[in-house]
């Protein structure tokens, strides 16, 4: 690169040399052979205004044998070529021609200004000598008469022969100057390229790895700068490069403590980053080149990594891997276009899940049979007790109506948890369907002083979906809204967007804390515990609803305000396919 760097800045300055050698050459030539011409135009326009008055008299007498003799003599004293033309443009006289043999001259350029009363002069070839000759021709007469026309000229050979000493000075000049010049231009081509080459060694080091590489020029100047600046580049480079391995090693030393299995993909799948959590899991350790699909063929694990890639969002799924059960959580990098997938065993969890399912299953079932027992033996007792054990036969009678229903709700939510769980697909008017839950609500709302309407666009509201499970749903919710409302009402409204129907139910009830809300919908998690074993609330309700409305693929959201009032909002996709 050095040498081809020198080459080019040579080649550069030997050209602009050579070309304003060449032109520097030209120009002075051509500038000092015109002024050479015009002081020989002047010196001939003086010499025909001194030869002027000899011809005068001559031309006046019209004596052609005197002006010829008169202007050989001249001529040949003044070693110049003179010619007398007459008005008509005939030659009357030469100094160096046969005036009779002479053509006439009255086109001539020179001779038409002089019989114009003005001074002509031309260069041009002379057809009678055969050579370029420079012509001077000035008007002879008296009282404003042109009598004639006096031109002198000269042979341009005499000029050329002049001339040619000059320009074999001004050529050895001139290739002197060149000379030194291109000896300029390699000195400079050098000490310019000479440094250019050692930044380029040592920046070709740099990308090789040694940050110790540096470049120490003398003097001053825009390249030293240059040098110096690469040298400060250099060091922070090696900082800076220090500073990344430091927090590189650090990463991966992070990353390899990772108990849980990290994979960083890129956007065409391939695997670029693992840790040992992940060689664990899958049982492989030379996985990073890879495609994830040919490490892992889950189609669980597939689906995650194709909805991260298309929503450009996170996402998050259960994925079997070797007989186990991981949690496995997607983020998209926007800067590589890939993913990072971190894989955490949940084999354990989900185990326990199952116990605890099974146990509550078990125990529900279990104490259906002595609650049905002591309902049934308390329907007896009613009868025989006396008056004053009426009250807590009462109360007995209440807890074991709720145990009961707590009982029936374990139940309903251990079968909607069941991933077996299957859906009665059927067209479902949902304003119909909420129509008849109200008509079940009706005694109470006017028991209790409440308004309670249902608010419904013209358009159609079916949806495809399992009746008996979304009538659970508007239950619960509506009952929820009585419970708690002491006055005003309860308003459901059903509208629907592009996709969706939305089912509000709203009421004027004492409305939920915010630091409850995001708790609301857990197993046994109730606001005012007080008031809900009041109104006989068993707190699995709102997890009953969630549970059924994700089996629609739909989403159920709380809105509330502590004073004002609850809203219960749920969105069911207009289309469910089983």
């Amino acid at each position: 690169m050095n040498r081809s760097l020198f080459l080019k800045i040579l080649a550069g300055f030997v050209i602009v040399i050579v070309a304003m050698a060449g032109l520097t050459l030209l120009l002075s030539y051509r500038t000092i052979r015109n002024h050479h011409l015009e002081t020989q135009r002047e010196g001939l326009r003086l010499l025909a205004m001194g030869l002027r008055p000899a011809f005068s008299s001559a031309l006046a007498e019209h004596d052609p044998a005197r002006l010829d003799s008169l202007a050989k003599d001249l001529g040949l004293h003044t070693n110049s070529r003179i010619t007398v033309v007459d008005p008509e443009g005939s030659v009357i006289a030469d100094s160096w021609s046969n005036p009779a043999e002479m053509e006439n001259h009255r086109t001539r350029p020179e001779i038409m200004r002089a019989l114009r009363g003005e001074v002509g002069t031309s260069l041009r070839y002379s057809a009678t000598l055969q050579e370029d000759l420079l012509y001077v021709a000035v008007p002879v007469g008296r009282e404003g008469y042109v009598d004639g026309v006096l031109r002198v000229s000269l042979r341009l050979e005499s000029i050329d022969v002049a001339l040619a000493g000059l320009r074999n000075d001004i050529l050895i000049i001139g290739s002197f100057v060149a000379i030194l010049s291109l000896i300029g231009a390699l000195l400079f081509s050098r000490s310019f390229s000479r440094p250019i080459g050692q930044l380029t060694a040592a920046s070709r080091r740099v990308a090789a790895g040694d940050f110790d590489a540096r470049v120490l020029l003398k003097g001053g100047g825009e390249v030293k700068e240059l040098a110096d600046s690469f040298n400060y580049m250099t060091d922070r480079v090696k900082s800076l490069f220090g500073e990344l391995s430091d927090k590189s090693e650090e990463l991966n030393g992070v990353v390899g403590t990772i108990q849980d299995g990290l994979l960083v993909l890129d956007k065409e799948g391939r695997i670029i980053l693992s840790n040992p959590g992940f060689a664990r899991i899958v049982g492989d350790e030379a996985v990073n080149g890879k495609f994830y699909w040919e490490v892992t063929r889950v189609p669980e694990l597939d689906e995650l990594v194709r909805t991260t890639t298309a929503r450009r969002a996170s996402s998050v799924r259960e994925v079997p891997l070797g007989g186990r059960m991981y949690l496995c959580s997607g983020d998209f990098l926007s800067s590589r276009e890939g993913v990072v997938l971190l894989i955490h065993d949940i084999t354990d969890m989900k185990n326990m899940e199952k116990v605890k399912k099974d146990f509550i299953v078990n125990l529900s079932h279990e104490l259906r049979t002595p609650l049905t027992a002591i309902k049934g033996f308390l329907e007896t007792l009613q009868d025989e007790v006396t008056v004053d054990g009426q009250h807590y036969l009462g109360i007995v009678r209440r807890h074991t109506d709720r145990l009961a229903n707590i009982v029936e709700d374990l139940l309903v939510l251990s079968e909607l948890e069941d991933s077996g769980t299957e859906l009665h697909i059927e067209k479902v008017d949902l304003k119909h369907l909420i129509e008849d839950v109200i008509h079940v609500f009706e005694p109470r709302v006017r028991e209790r002083g409440l308004e309670m309407k249902l608010e419904a666009g013209e358009g159609g509201t079916v949806v495809s979906g399992d009746r008996f499970k979304l009538e659970q749903v508007f239950i619960n919710l509506i009952d929820n809204a009585v419970k708690y409302t002491e006055q005003g009402g309860v308003v459901i409204r059903i509208t629907a967007d592009d996709a969706n129907f939305l089912v509000a139910v709203e009421d004027t009830g004492t409305g939920i804390p915010e630091e409850h809300l995001s708790r609301i919908f857990e197993r046994f998690y109730v606001v005012d515990k007080s008031r809900s074993k009041k109104v006989g609330g068993t707190g699995l309700g709102l997890s009953i609803v969630k549970h059924i409305i994700l089996l629609h693929s739909g989403t159920v959201n709380v809105d509330s305000e502590p004073g004002k009032g609850t809203r219960f909002t749920v969105t069911i996709p207009a289309s469910q396919h089983s």
